[in-house]
């Protein structure tokens, strides 16, 4: 197979801020067979049921005390970010296809399959407003999902936070984000917290104040790859970490591109590979560490989504089978 070249954009990666190892450790409570491979995000609904979709195009619903499974419905493509909603449907980002509502019946809409005038691709998280307002991110224009490490090399900033007006309307809000993932509205609706994968770091965009349509860091200069983010009913803002920064990438992103090119044409067992932690942080909506919980016996790996409900606390891999149930941080 022919690996598809980079366009390599330099860039200097701050410092990550010291790793004290963590304030506790993960330890998986029950498995939660999804009979696929590769659930990449993980959200409560309203009934306490655990939804996500897999590789398979499925989008399912697990009880996380028993495991039992319903699929939800098939998107035809594959799904990512998924967001529960009031009235039974499921918005889905999939790659594939774009953004969708995946309706109680198993009815599948497509609600925005172009942005800026071209294709919808790697749409990744999404939330909605009470008013039908809907926001998403798409992670890269140039790589998708099989090859997403190739955006990490390249640092192409093509993410993007996108905008759906209830009449339908979709207009790109922000731009050159470095993979924009993660996506969680503030519970009072005021602000979106967005997930920077390869810029290791949070956002804060405003909806409403002064500073609406303005944007600011919550927390930067992580020591880890931000994935998706939830907010949990302990009012935290839950954020897995798919894997540590990598000390080799770090040092290439400041040089000349030929350097990451040379480095991405190496075999794959040559090639810098994500050390296979399960990894979750907690925050205050001000920034503040709560909870640094790692899982590190590899068991369980990749982690690309976390939520938490009533003490209950969830995981998910984009690179695993099946959704985790963990013991909640003591």
């Amino acid at each position: 197979m022919t690996r598809r070249l980079l366009s390599p954009r330099r860039w200097a990666p701050p410092p990550a801020r010291p790793d004290t190892g963590g304030t506790g450790e993960l330890v998986i409570s029950r498995r939660l067979p999804t009979g696929g491979h590769g659930p990449e995000d993980v959200v409560f609904d309203a009934d306490g049921s655990v939804v996500t979709g897999t590789q398979d195009g499925r989008l399912l619903r697990l009880d996380p005390a028993t495991g039992e499974t319903t699929v939800v419905g098939r998107t035809g493509g594959r799904p990512l970010g998924v967001q529960p909603c009031d009235d039974g449907s499921v918005l889905v980002c999939d790659h594939d296809r774009g953004l969708l509502r995946v309706r109680p019946d198993g009815g599948v809409e497509v609600l925005v399959d172009t942005v800026d005038g071209e294709p919808l691709t790697f749409a990744s998280n999404v939330v909605a407003e009470p008013d039908g307002t809907i926001w998403f991110t798409t992670s890269t224009s140039r790589w998708d999902v099989d090859d997403h490490l190739g955006d990490l090399f390249e640092h192409s900033c093509t993410g993007r936070l996108v905008r759906r007006d209830p009449d339908g309307s979709v207009r790109t809000v922000l731009r050159g984000l470095k993979f924009a993932n993660g996506l969680v509205l503030a519970p009072d609706g005021s602000h979106l917290l967005l997930a920077e994968t390869s810029g290791y770091r949070i956002w804060r965009y405003w909806l409403a104040g002064a500073r609406a349509g303005t944007a600011e860091l919550l927390v930067e200069d992580l020591p880890g790859f931000p994935d998706n983010m939830s907010l949990g009913s302990d009012g935290l803002l839950w954020v897995a970490v798919a894997a540590p920064r990598n000390a080799l990438l770090d040092r290439l992103l400041p040089l000349p591109g030929v350097l990451r090119q040379l480095v991405w044409l190496l075999p794959e067992a040559l090639k810098p590979a994500a050390v296979p932690v399960a990894w979750v942080l907690a925050f205050e909506l001000d920034g503040r560490l709560v909870h640094d919980l790692r899982l590190a016996d590899g068991s369980y790996g990749f982690v690309t989504a976390v939520a938490e409900r009533d003490g209950v606390l969830v995981l998910s891999s984009l690179h695993e089978t099946d959704v985790v149930v963990v013991q909640p941080p003591g």
